[in-house]
């Protein structure tokens, strides 16, 4: 697997380069078909952070790990994205291997002023509400926006405070 690393308020040398290449190249071992992982290093203050992105199949798994130092915040997301990995093939296998589309990242609001500080855009494929759910699971969203595949409509899934599930769909 192909691991391209970014750096944010961070010089990435080659030793850390290096390193989160190999770390997240071990995940290749768990799934075929696995695109390019996008690691972004972002230092804030005395936070080390890292965001993980990984294409598989269609859709995005996606981890983000903070600690006091960077090779840390590395071992962890790696362990947060093998669990994932675990979740998703344990997943796809009682569905058949049917596979999902590109997720939807929320939105970062301020709570003082309320002002839109960043946009996401990404592609909306038709899907089953059962996929949509799996989805949102898998990226630990609270809402999941997709296009419902049997109404050809643009749907909202959401967890409910008390476990269960709400669709929002829009009428005309």
């Amino acid at each position: 697997m192909k691991v391209q690393v970014r750096g944010k308020n961070i010089e990435v040398t080659p030793a850390l380069r290096d390193y989160v290449e190999k770390r997240l190249g071990k995940l290749d071992r768990f799934l075929d078909n696995m695109g390019e992982a996008i690691a972004t290093l972002v230092v804030e203050g005395d936070s080390h952070k890292i965001e993980v992105t990984i294409p598989v199949n269609g859709m995005l798994l996606r981890g983000e790990e903070a600690t006091a130092e960077m090779y840390s915040s590395v071992d962890l997301v790696v362990e947060k994205m093998e669990r994932q990995i675990e979740r998703y093939k344990g997943k796809l296998n009682r569905r058949n291997g049917r596979v999902l589309p590109n997720m939807v990242d929320n939105e970062k609001i301020d709570d003082e002023a309320p002002r839109v500080i960043k946009t996401k855009r990404f592609a909306i494929k038709p899907m089953a509400l059962d996929e949509a759910i799996m989805q949102m699971n898998l990226l630990g969203h609270d809402f999941f926006v997709f296009s419902n595949a049997e109404t050809e409509q643009t749907n909202v899934v959401y967890k409910r405070k008390d476990g269960n599930y709400g669709l929002i769909e829009p009428e005309f």
